[in-house]
C-alpha cells in the first residue's frame, strides 16, 4: 500500500451522472489486482469530506494507468467530476483482497448490477489476457442506465437485463444465472446487497440442480480455512461487497458486514468474499 498522487489523463460522463476517469499512476498499476480498490482524497481540502473508496476499474500496466468509475452522489464526487486533465488526486492503495481465480477455471461469469460493473470490470481483462472465456451479465433499471458495450472488450459475451424491459431481458439480472451456471467454472459478482444475496442463494443450490457430487479427498490434508485465498479459489461464487468506508485500513470498523464466523471488515477481509462466508440473513 502506498500514498501518492495520480495524474488525471481523461474524464468523461459515460452514463447520466456516472463518470469514467483515467489516471497515470504507475506505482499503483504495477501491483493492483482485480477486485482491489483505492482510497481517494477528493479535491476538498477543508477536512470536512472523507476519502472515498473506488474499485480499480481497468489497469494498463505497460502505460502505468488505471481508471475508476463512479456516480455523483455528493460534494466529493461532484468535485471529482469537475477535474480536468493534468489535475492530481491523492490515492492510497492498492487496498483490500482481490478476486481469486482457480487456475483450472476456463469459463468465468461476471455479474454486475448498476455501478457494480466497476467492481468486476478489471477481472474481465485479466481473464481474457490469460486465455479464458468471459461472459458478463448486467442489470439496470432501464436502458438509459446500461453500461455501454463499447467500453468492454469485443471477446466478452454481454447479456443485459432491465427492470422495465427497455433493453434485453425483462426483469432482474439474477434471472439470467440459470442459463449460464453450467457453463461457468466460477462466477464473480458486484452490485446491490439484495442482488448478491439472491445470487448466493442460487449458487447454494447449483450443485444439486446440476447433479454435481462432492467426493471426499484422499489423504490427511486439511481443508482450506474459510476466508483464505485457497478456499475462495474453490468457491463457485465470489462477491465484492459495496460499503461506505472511513479509514479503509481496518481501524474504524465502519464497513463491517456479518459473516458466518462473525464481523468482517470489507476494507480488510474483503471487499471480495466467497459467497458462503457471508451471513446474508444477518446482513440484510
Amino acid at each position: 500500500m502506498r500514498l501518492l498522487e495520480g495524474e488525471l489523463l481523461e474524464s468523461r460522463e459515460i452514463l447520466p451522472r456516472q463518470w469514467l476517469q483515467r489516471y497515470r499512476a504507475p506505482w499503483l498499476a504495477g501491483g493492483v489486482r482485480a477486485g482491489q480498490f483505492v482510497h481517494v482524497r477528493t479535491p476538498d481540502y477543508s477536512g470536512l469530506v472523507l476519502r472515498r473508496p473506488f474499485s480499480v476499474n481497468t489497469v494498463d500496466r505497460k502505460q502505468g494507468e488505471i481508471s475508476i468509475h463512479f456516480r455523483i452522489e455528493g460534494k466529493g464526487t461532484e468535485w471529482m467530476a469537475r477535474l480536468r486533465p493534468a489535475d492530481r488526486l491523492e490515492m492510497m492503495g492498492p487496498l483490500g483482497r482481490p478476486f481469486e481465480v482457480d487456475p483450472r477455471s476456463r469459463h468465468l461469469l461476471l455479474i454486475a448490477g448498476g455501478l457494480g460493473m466497476a467492481g468486476v470490470r478489471a477481472l474481465a481483462d485479466e481473464a481474457l489476457a490469460s486465455g479464458r472465456q468471459v461472459a458478463i451479465l448486467f442489470g439496470a433499471r432501464s436502458a438509459a442506465e446500461v453500461y455501454p458495450s463499447s467500453l468492454l472488450p469485443d471477446e466478452v459475451e454481454y447479456v443485459v437485463a432491465t427492470d422495465d424491459g427497455s433493453l434485453g431481458h425483462v426483469g432482474r439480472v439474477t434471472d439470467l444465472l440459470p442459463a449460464f451456471e453450467a457453463w461457468a467454472d466460477q462466477a464473480f459478482a458486484c452490485g446491490p446487497e439484495p442482488m448478491l444475496a439472491a445470487l448466493a442463494t442460487l449458487a447454494g443450490g447449483r450443485d444439486a440442480r446440476l447433479g454435481v457430487a462432492r467426493l471426499g479427498r484422499k489423504g490427511r490434508s486439511r481443508p482450506a480455512g474459510l476466508g483464505t485465498p485457497q478456499a475462495r479459489r474453490r468457491s463457485w461464487l465470489q462477491v465484492s461487497m459495496e460499503q461506505n468506508m472511513g479509514c479503509a485500513v481496518g481501524a474504524c470498523l465502519g464497513c463491517v458486514v456479518i459473516g458466518v464466523k462473525g464481523p468482517q471488515r470489507v476494507c480488510r477481509e474483503g471487499p471480495v468474499f466467497a459467497a458462503d462466508e457471508i451471513d446474508w440473513e444477518a446482513s440484510a
